[in-house]
């Protein structure tokens, strides 16, 4: 008999020929997603954070008419005398909203204000400060040129041009524009449903008395507190026993009322966790096992036509493989457009110790130095469990499969926070 055991592939391992690589879990979940087809329309306040559902055409010019950018004295540019001071005759004002009812002639001029409309026969505003008045007459130089400080009409958006494409997230810019246009009510896709739940004997909600052997239940809040930055509706469906016949009745319920069902804890191997093993009975299992640290045992399947994602049960580890999968995944399902998080060069003054096989994720607090370049350091101890780490943190420090480690001065691609 030998006296050495052969381990099986463990979390603690460089590598896993079980784990599917972080872009291909992507790939997959990516096909597997079918966007939500159903609209609603709402005022276009209610529509702030909302993914837009159709095209948006401007049914006007913006704006509506020439006006003036500037307060100053509208005239036609061909009264102006080359190369000599022209004096002008003030016929009258035109103000925002009440234009002058007249004709600016020759050797005329109107004093406008910002955004009054350009009088019939001017094409030209002067600002004030550079005009001179004398005895009721206006002084202009010949240093100008024909139509400047004129907003020309369409001039920011023409009528029939396309403002808002259909996926675009509708941001505070977007709510201007709208009513802008005298739009008050806009179709936005339906939020889709997102039932999460955790799973453990040991844990309990804040609030109640902590036993021996118990934990806070952490990761619904964190849960919460992701999903609420998302066009979604949240259910949370609270901590469900270690017990197959409780998760089988949960996920079941669940499929009947969510697009989305996100777990936490119960995807590993061990005796306790049954959620694997219950979505192989109920459902479809893609993949359950992906070459990334903290993160490795993450499930994605279906159960009849809701997705189901369930993540791991380490704090740290729901966070990281919620912003790497189930984002993406819920911006897919939602009808947006996918925005990949951008990613910087920043140079590490840690060293980071990190065996190559497969994606590392730690995380970092990241400033800037005194020539506005991105340097990044690590939190303190990188483990799956330890929050308070990514509570300090402001960024991933993303590691390639084939990295072997940082020495300080090294550049490192980061991630900053799009919670923040």
């Amino acid at each position: 008999m030998s006296n050495k055991i052969t381990p099986t592939a463990s979390c603690a391992d460089p590598s896993d020929p079980e784990s599917i690589r972080v872009s291909a879990a992507l790939e997959r979940i990516a096909q597997q997603v079918t966007p939500i087809s159903e609209s609603e329309e709402l005022p276009i306040r209610d529509c702030l954070g909302r993914i837009n559902f159709e095209k948006v055409v401007s049914p006007i010019n913006v704006p509506a008419h020439a006006n003036s950018a500037m307060d100053g004295y509208a005239i036609a540019f061909d009264s102006l005398v080359d190369d000599s001071i022209t004096e002008l005759e003030e016929i009258g004002t035109a103000y925002a909203g009440i234009a002058f009812d007249g004709i600016c002639g020759d050797r005329q001029c109107v004093r406008v204000m910002t955004g009054a409309v350009i009088p019939q026969g001017a094409d030209t505003v002067i600002m004030q400060e550079q005009v001179e008045l004398d005895s009721g007459q206006v002084r202009v130089d010949a240093d100008h040129r024909r139509g400047e400080n004129v907003r020309h009409a369409g001039e920011d958006i023409a009528v029939d041009q396309t403002v808002i494409e259909p996926g675009a997230s509708i941001n505070p810019a977007n709510l201007g524009v709208l009513a802008s246009l005298g739009i008050d009510k806009l179709k936005v896709y339906r939020k889709p449903v997102v039932a999460f739940f955790s799973t453990g004997d040991e844990l309990v909600s804040p609030g109640q008395p902590l036993e021996k052997g118990k934990i806070y239940d952490s990761n619904r809040y964190t849960l919460f507190g992701l999903l609420s930055g998302l066009p979604v509706e949240i259910l949370d469906l609270g901590v469900i026993k270690d017990e197959p016949e409780s998760i089988r009745h949960t996920l079941v319920e669940a499929s009947e009322r969510a697009d989305l069902i996100i777990t936490t804890g119960g995807v590993s191997v061990g005796e306790a966790d049954y959620i694997k093993t219950v979505l192989a009975e109920i459902g479809d299992i893609n993949f359950w096992k992906i070459a990334i640290k903290p993160g490795r045992p993450l499930t994605f399947g279906k159960i009849r036509q809701s997705l189901f994602i369930g993540l791991p049960g380490n704090p740290v580890a729901v966070m990281v493989t919620f912003s790497q999968f189930a984002t993406p995944a819920i911006q897919q399902l939602c009808g947006a457009e996918i925005v990949s998080p951008a990613r910087l060069k920043a140079i590490s003054i840690d060293k980071l110790r990190k065996l190559p096989g497969r994606q590392e994720i730690q995380r970092g607090i990241a400033t800037h130095d005194e020539n506005n370049e991105w340097r990044v350091g690590k939190t303190g101890k990188q483990g799956s469990g330890i929050l308070s780490s990514m509570s300090k943190a402001n960024c991933f420090i993303l590691l390639p499969e084939e990295n072997t480690g940082v020495e300080p001065g090294d550049a490192v691609d980061i991630q900053l926070f799009d919670w923040d």
